[in-house]
This record gives structure tokens, sequence and C-alpha cells, in this order.
């Protein structure tokens, strides 16, 4: 059960490292990703309430999150503007949203807890995982094997051979920015989804997390993959080790994560 609990720990974080990956190939960072984690989640949870439905409403808050981001994009690319400020504007604006909109529809900025968003644990960690699993195969093969895959590998660094070519580098980065945003959409439903609740910056840094493990795993998915296992092996060892071992102090087993993916770019060599 213990493999399940961690497979299922690290789907949120795969799944925006993934997102990640596709705008780091074309050269555009999506820093928006801590604030668009929890909007999402904030917006599975109001749409779950208000239709009745986990599946409808996981589809609806994927559907705003993507469609924001591609017309943010859209916009950005046109209007030639710096998409580093872009990015944190929009982290900003998603963050403000979800703030907003709680105290709108709820009347309260804090945890939101309703009976009509319960939802039993083994069945959510099982579509959890095969969902991820689903996605980074997919992704995986559309980066290595397709053609679309391979523009968008080389929009960062070599943007002038495809507009040589006639292709539009502008049009691979709008498509990365909207397939991080489904990335980040889903990453956040699965947080609610998974506490059957909503709880403020429920992201808890892992749009941030997300990014160094691009780098961690050298833009290479298998390589992504197996740092943020290892991040949630740490992650799920320092929420049960007092079991075992009441002795350890809270304020290492809080700081232990951290301290292996630390390790780790430490050890990290060329």
């Amino acid at each position: 059960m213990f493999i399940l609990d961690i497979a299922a720990a690290s789907c949120p974080l795969l799944l925006a490292s993934c997102g990640a990956l596709f705008t780091e190939y074309t050269g555009s960072l999506a820093l928006f990703l801590e604030g668009l984690i929890s909007f999402s989640a904030f917006l599975v949870y109001l749409f779950t309430v208000k239709t009745g439905s986990a599946v409808l409403g996981t589809a609806l808050s994927c559907l705003v999150c993507t469609l924001a981001v591609f017309l943010f994009s859209v916009l950005i690319e046109f209007s030639r503007a710096r998409k580093f400020i872009a990015a944190i504007a929009m982290n900003l604006f998603f963050s403000a949203m979800t703030s907003a909109l709680s105290a709108v529809f709820f009347g309260t900025r804090g945890v939101l807890y309703s009976r009509d968003f319960l939802f039993p644990v083994l069945p959510v960690k099982i579509v959890t995982v095969l969902f991820t699993a689903l996605f980074l195969t997919a992704a995986a093969l559309f980066l290595i094997f397709s053609r679309h895959g391979l523009y968008l590998r080389i929009t960062g660094t070599d943007a002038d051979v495809l507009a040589a070519k006639g292709v539009t580098p502008g049009c691979y980065r709008i498509i990365s920015w909207s397939v991080c945003a489904f990335a980040a959409s889903a990453a956040g439903a699965m947080l609610a989804l998974r506490i059957s609740s909503f709880v403020p910056n429920i992201s808890s840094g892992r749009g941030w997390m997300a990014l160094a493990a691009v780098f961690l795993g050298r833009k290479k998915i298998w390589k992504i993959t197996a740092a943020v296992i290892i991040f949630s092996a740490a992650d799920y060892l320092a929420s049960n080790i007092q079991n075992f071992i009441p002795s350890v102090p809270s304020s290492v087993l809080l700081a232990l994560p951290y301290l292996v993916v630390l390790l780790l770019t430490a050890l990290k060599t060329d």
C-alpha cells in the first residue's frame, strides 16, 4: 500500500513538472504554476459543489484554466511582452483570483469543506496514478517521436531554424503554455480531491518545485520522474517515521524532503 501512497503523492508534482518541461523547451518557463495549481484546486471545489459532479467539476476546472492561459499566451505573444514578467504577473493574478472568488462564493478565504465534496481515498489514488501514467507516456511519445514534438523541443534554442522552414515559433510557445496549464490544472484537481476539501495555498510550493525538477532531471522525462519520486518518498517517510521513531524532531521531518532535493542537486554531475 505504501507504494501506491508514494505514487499517488508524487502525481501532482509529476504533472506540474511535465508541464514545466514543455515550457522550458520553448524558452518560456511557466513561472505561473504555483498560482495556477491553487486556482485549479479551488475551481474543482467550486464547480463540483455547484454541479454535484466531480467529473464535471474537474473537466470545467481544467477547461477554464487551460483556456485562460491560452488567451494570456496569445496576448503575450502578439504584444511581444516579456514572458518572464508576464508569467510572474499571471502567477499573482491566479493567486488573487483564488482568494477573491472564495470570498465571493463562500464568504471566506479560509478552508472550504462540504458534504458534497467527499471522496473515497483509494479510488482517487488509483485514478490519479493511472491518469498521470497515461499523461506522461503521451507527453514522452509526443516529444520524442513526433515532428511537432521535435519542433517544440528546438523552439527555445533554434527558433531561426523553424522560421526558415516556414514554421512559426510563437505557435509552439502558445502550445507549451497551454499544455502546461492543463497539466497544472489536473495537478490542482488531484490535490483537492485527495483531501476532499480546498485549503488556501494548497499547492504548497509544488509549482516552484516542478521548475526545479526540470533542471534536476536535465529536461528528460524519465529523470524528472525519478527525481520527483525520490522527493515524494522522502516526504512520505517524513510524514510517517514518527510512528516508528517518536524521538525524531518534527522540524527535521519538515525539512527532510527539501534536504533530499538539495542533496540530489549537489550530487548532480555532468
